[in-house]
């Protein structure tokens, strides 16, 4: 398998946990709410489903436990920010500071160990095809992320509930106005962002490397927030900026594998030169932000 053939195949698992934050966070923008807290609901949904899972409660329990722990600790947020509208920036930051430190609390006599993971399944035909096929050969949590996107877009896309929450984003008074709970549809907006980020920490964890080191999402809950706004806040564009971000981790790989000699701690870099060079570009365009970004974004709600 030459380089391209090895990150083509291995491209759509390592965007997985990208993209799974990034649709949860995309959900809780559209709201209007800013979340900077997904580095730790990942920590801490990871070490939830990797303990239920090394003591034999299976993968999907292992989510399932992963993800509401997430989006517990999302609901503090949401009481913070909502019911005293704190600073949403502020109070994300410690909220992302509490789920790493419980994640290496939780996780410290668990350091090293490893479990099981989830064996691929290859799409007939498609996987047999020369170069691309290892696309069409990935685990079931893959194919089901996958669904979430066209679930996610069509949510706000082509539902009143999606327009509701795109209503709430863009004019909360407004919204409220015409009798739609704001702080109602806030509160599911960041509990969902939250159970998501949870099943990408679950993922990484307990199928994508499955063992438990402390630390070991690293870095990919900020990234899934910057791709957000790599996406301008559109579903379609996350998800390829998710496999972009997902083919660039594996090009460090890649290249120590065909023996390019490059020093690995660039290499295990590129992910965030990637972040903020495509974040720069981006910004500079203020039009493309202007015409799709969320009008109240981070601002509190008040009636």
């Amino acid at each position: 398998m030459n380089g391209i053939e090895f990150i083509l195949a291995g491209m759509l698992a390592a965007a997985t946990p990208f993209l799974l934050a990034a649709l949860g966070e995309l959900v809780v923008e559209r709201a209007g709410v800013l979340n900077l807290g997904v580095e730790g609901l990942m920590a801490l949904g990871a070490v939830i489903a990797f303990i239920v899972v090394y003591h034999g409660g299976g993968h999907f329990l292992g989510f399932v436990a992963g993800g509401l722990g997430a989006a517990l600790l999302s609901l503090l947020f949401a009481f913070i920010v909502l019911g005293f509208r704190a600073n949403q920036v502020a109070t994300g930051l410690a909220i992302g500071i509490l789920g790493q430190g419980l994640s290496a609390l939780f996780g410290k006599s668990y350091e090293s160990l490893t479990v099981k993971g989830l064996p691929k399944l290859g799409i007939p035909g498609l996987s047999d095809l020369p170069v691309i096929g290892g696309l069409f050969v990935q685990d079931i949590a893959v194919w089901l992320s996958l669904l979430a996107t066209l679930g996610v877009w069509f949510l706000l896309a082509k539902t009143k509930a999606g327009l509701v929450i795109r209503a709430v984003g863009e004019n909360p008074k407004a919204a409220h106005a015409i009798g739609y709970s704001v702080i109602g549809v806030r509160l599911a907006a960041i509990a969902f962002g939250g159970l998501m980020a949870g099943f990408a920490g679950a993922y990484a964890a307990v199928i994508y490397t499955p063992l438990w080191a402390d630390g070991m999402i690293a870095g990919r809950g900020w990234i899934a927030i910057a791709l957000v706004v790599f996406g301008t806040w559109l579903t379609g564009r996350v998800f390829l900026g998710a496999c972009l971000f997902g083919a660039v981790s594996l090009m460090g790989l890649a290249a120590q594998a065909t023996g390019v000699d490059l020093p690995s701690q660039l290499l295990s870099s590129l992910p965030y030169l990637v972040t903020i060079i495509v974040l720069g570009i981006i910004s500079a365009d203020r039009r493309l932000l202007k015409l799709n970004g969320v009008a109240s974004l981070g601002e509190p709600f008040e009636r």
